[in-house]
């Protein structure tokens, strides 16, 4: 039998960003940042596509450009990147020194977050592909850095509605950068204040399902029918009654019952039992 296909790009594109990005929710605490993680991720995220396929999970072999496309259809090079010898170098020094901020802890977690992007962006490393992966690794190292929220919105469909101001913050410090004058300081604006909107759109869709008595998606509804009909469980007894399910979403899907007040625990660590809460 063959293989059934998506006929345009638009859908290979969708398709491969939300199976990595399942893959990035399901996994993260194992995905560290380093080149082959990076090169993994972007193999998968274009493994649907038929344009891309020679470029899939390697460094770009051609010069390639930025360009902001804008949602009346305008098109506007912002700048050029990195040449293609100097990818491999300049990403390895990248990956050094985010990793060096981060174990060491002087500077905010976000700020070198942030700064990652800028960099990544501006290196453009693969031939095509990179703010979608930019996008994919915000996830994954929010995430790593503990800053679940993420997982319940979407920063993807947060620079889609703010093209414009997301293409200009890179474009004022880009423009400088082959003269090593970039000053990014509208860049962490923008980065930072996204994260701010996210998290306020967050809390105003939790609000509404507090006023509602909360909110269960299924998967946390059959959760709490099994807890219910079992009186106390542990989290293996969930994981083998429910296998299709990953540890970490098991995880997540229980502390959330226990914000709620839905589920309370006795015990800790191994022992650790679950009960629903009076």
């Amino acid at each position: 039998m063959r293989k059934s296909k998506f006929k345009t790009r638009d859908e290979q594109e969708v398709i491969g960003y939300y199976e990595v990005l399942d893959l990035i929710f399901d996994n993260f605490s194992e995905i560290k940042l380093s080149e082959s993680y990076i090169k993994q991720l972007h193999q998968l995220l274009l493994k649907h596509s038929d344009k891309d396929h020679r470029h899939r999970g390697g460094y770009k072999n051609l010069p390639n450009k930025v360009v902001a496309i804008y949602p009346t259809g305008e098109q506007k090079t912002i700048f050029p990147t990195t040449e293609p010898a100097l990818v491999e170098g300049e990403m390895f020094e990248l990956i050094e020194w985010t990793n060096l901020q981060w174990n060491e802890k002087t500077i905010h977690p976000l700020i070198v977050l942030a700064i990652f992007i800028y960099e990544f962006l501006s290196i453009h490393p693969f031939q095509d592909g990179n703010g979608r992966l930019s996008r994919l690794l915000t996830t994954l190292f929010l995430l790593r850095q503990g800053y679940e929220f993420i997982q319940y919105i979407s920063f993807e469909n947060h620079i889609e509605k703010n093209k414009k101001a997301y293409y200009d913050a890179l474009m004022t410090a880009q423009r400088k950068r082959i003269t090593h004058d970039d000053i990014i300081d509208k860049w962490l604006l923008f980065f930072l204040e996204s994260l701010k909107a996210l998290t306020e759109k967050l809390d105003k869709k939790y609000d509404v399902f507090k006023q509602k008595g909360g909110y269960l998606n299924e998967r946390q509804k059959k959760l709490r029918e099994f807890i219910v009909e079992h009186r106390t469980v542990k989290i293996s007894d969930l994981s083998a009654a429910f296998p299709d399910i990953s540890p970490n979403t098991l995880k997540k899907d229980l502390q959330y019952l226990r914000d709620e007040q839905i589920v309370s625990t006795v015990g800790q660590g191994k022992g650790t039992v679950y009960v629903i809460k009076d």
